[in-house]
């Protein structure tokens, strides 16, 4: 769906806006066509509208109309024919059931599941399915409550800025790189990003991963946007729901503000009868605070350690003054899917809510058997949502991220508020404790299509590559090479002809890998390198030795462990093109801890050349081949030269 098929209609009695492909507002107005169907949409402001139509949409008067804060990215579709309004045969249902369809309207999603709704991705062949419909329907869900000033979010569709701007969220102000001004960045759905940034050291690059030009990655799969520039990131998400994030790729950046959450809703999600809320307000972030600008951090040959650990971007530092601290309320009874993501740079966060346990549901958007705990290590760039049911005395409790850099919660550092309904303003007397039920990643199986690919057998897959890592103060190694990132992206290199090991750079750093292979990796850890690498099956996880085929957790973060471990990993090269296989302490890759998984190069530049964009749509925003200028100082460091191949297969 490109801008040019977008028609914006208002609707007469309420004037709210909504965003229609034009082909589907003329297939709607065609007179000679009747319409007897429900619809259900769902969007991040406006929360669940059940349609029904019959030639006329009646709008349900009982549908709570979006606040301000919906324009103008509102999500959702709403046909208005002018003509008057009749009685529909079907009657709106306001509580998330399914309804009988008997038509299906396809639809393109744009950058994420909610654009045109990714209920149309499962349904848009034309199937009718009738009141006896015996697929499950997911529980009503309350309505939503106000959402805290500290949370923000936009729509499918949307305009993202970052710039430089003054923030204190743990109480010491600093220059930051913030996206619309706020931090965490918002929860978005969004394809358009403008560079504002005043700072010469920190020019912007975002990293939303899809098609492998969208991919995001500086000098992989583009050139960084220069300051003042523009660029339109556009792509289907196929099939893909769940907790994901964004940040910015381009050295030490996202350390500085530049990350957020990201959520693909599922309307067919198998685990709804588990849990009654699942919205802005259950979006969980955790992150590490730097008081100093991160091209400084870096320079440094030693540890960084964080100031702070901010929740939901609010948070203490040791030493400070009491600032204010996340609130996360909940109404006594109900079922909570909180989605406990990441955002972090280094540290790994052992995640608690006093009183309470978690069932984990999800793990980096993969559905999981679901698994009690009541506690969850989270690494860095990892994702889980777990369900947790608001079954205590009403109060006030503690909700800890105790990090593995400061593990304290000393002048309530480390903390948020878990607060129900009803409750005092006042800070939790909680304590912690007792931890019964450990969590281990081995305990995870994906809930569909679980197994691995290949001979069930270490060693047996197609291609069978080991990735030593390694440290040589400053750098990291893999297999004694530190990356450095190359003169043009390797995309760029690929689309220009570059084909094998020998002909892309860095060299050393660029595994070519043939289409349509099982390709094994493992990540011996002699423990001179903590750290992990960025969807795979891990068929040995840290910790323990024993391999899994049948069931393994399948996510696209893992922890390599502690010295002894050897987690080994299996995926398909079914997506052609580069992609960069890093530790995610972000201090260790801007130091090479990072290769480069090239899939199928000759397909991909095939592949690629047909959808990198070219000219935008929009007249100020630069296409995706002009974000690398010749001679552009951009791409003057680490030229590098051709080195011995890594051809497999």
């Amino acid at each position: 769906m490109t801008v040019e098929q977008v028609l914006v209609l208002v609707h007469p009695a309420h004037g709210l806006q909504y965003q229609c492909p034009k082909e589907v507002v003329q297939l709607l107005t065609d007179n000679s066509t009747t319409f007897e169907s429900c619809f259900w949409v769902t969007s991040p402001c406006c929360k669940t509208i059940m349609l029904a139509w019959d030639r006329t949409v009646q709008w349900p008067g009982s549908v709570r109309s979006p606040g301000p804060e919906c324009f103008p990215f509102a999500i959702g579709i709403a046909w208005m024919l002018f003509t008057p309004l009749r009685k529909p045969r079907q009657v709106p249902h306001l509580d998330g059931r399914m309804c009988p369809v008997k038509l299906f309207v396809p639809c393109s999603v744009q950058f994420s599941a909610m654009g045109c709704m990714k209920w149309h991705q499962h349904h848009s062949n034309g199937t009718a399915y009738s009141d006896g419909d015996p697929r499950p329907r997911p529980r009503p869900r309350p309505r939503p409550r106000p959402r805290p000033p500290h949370i923000t979010t936009l729509g499918p569709v949307a305009e993202i800025h970052v710039a430089n701007q003054f923030v204190a969220p743990d109480g010491f102000n600093r220059s930051a790189a913030l996206i619309n001004g706020v931090y965490p960045a918002p929860l978005i759905q969004a394809q358009l990003v403008f560079n504002e940034l005043t700072d010469d050291t920190m020019p912007l690059e975002t990293s939303i991963k899809q098609s492998n030009w969208a991919d995001g990655v500086s000098s992989i799969t583009q050139c960084p946007i220069r300051q003042d520039e523009a660029f339109l990131q556009q792509f289907t998400a196929t099939a893909q729901t769940g907790t994901y994030w964004y940040h910015s790729h381009y050295q030490n950046q996202y350390c500085d503000g530049v990350r957020g959450p990201l959520v693909i809703y599922d309307p067919e999600d198998p685990h709804a009868s588990l849990y009654d809320v699942d919205d802005e307000t259950t979006v969980i972030t955790l992150s590490d605070w730097y008081h100093t600008p991160s091209i400084q951090l870096s320079a440094s040959t030693g540890a960084v350690t964080a100031n702070s650990t901010l929740i939901n971007g609010l948070g203490r530092y040791a030493g400070g003054p009491s600032s204010p601290l996340a609130i996360v309320n909940v109404t006594y009874g109900l079922r909570y899917r909180f989605r406990v993501v990441a955002l972090s740079c280094d540290p790994s966060y052992n995640f608690t809510i006093d009183g309470h346990r978690m069932t984990i549901i999800e793990a980096d958007g993969i559905e999981t058997s679901p698994v009690e705990v009541d506690s969850l290590r989270i690494y860095a760039g990892q994702r889980y949502s777990v369900v947790v049911t608001a079954n205590q005395t009403i109060g006030n409790y503690w909700i800890r991220a105790l990090s593995s850099q400061n593990d304290t919660t000393d002048g309530e550092q480390n903390v948020a508020i878990l607060r129900y309904q009803d409750a005092p303003d006042e800070d939790p007397t909680s304590s912690p404790g007792p931890y019964t039920l450990s969590f281990s990643e081995s305990d995870l199986h994906p809930l569909i299509h679980p197994g691995a690919p290949g001979t069930p057998q270490i060693g047996q897959a197609d291609i069978n590559i080991k990735i030593v890592p390694g440290f040589a103060s400053p750098a990291f190694l893999m297999n004694n090479v530190t990356f450095v990132n190359p003169p043009i992206p390797v995309l760029l290199q690929i689309l220009s002809g570059a084909r094998h090991a020998t002909e892309l750079l860095p060299n050393g750093s660029v595994y070519v890998l043939p289409p349509n292979r099982v390709i094994e990796l493992s990540f011996p850890n002699d423990g001179t390198a903590p750290g992990g690498p960025h969807r795979f099956d891990v068929i040995r996880v840290a910790g323990n030795s024993t391999p899994n085929f049948v069931n393994p957790v399948r996510r696209d973060v893992v922890s390599i462990g502690n010295a002894g471990d050897n987690v080994t990993i299996r995926f398909s090269t079914e997506n052609p093109g580069p992609w960069f296989l890093h530790c995610h302490i972000d201090w260790h890759l801007s130091h090479g801890f990072a290769v480069v998984m090239a899939e199928a190069p000759r397909l991909a530049a095939i592949q690629q050349a047909a959808v990198v964009p070219g000219m935008s749509l929009y007249p100020s925003v630069a296409d995706w081949g002009k974000l690398c200028i010749p001679g552009d100082y951009w791409g003057q460091t680490h030229l590098g030269t051709l080195g011995s191949p890594r051809i497999f297969g």
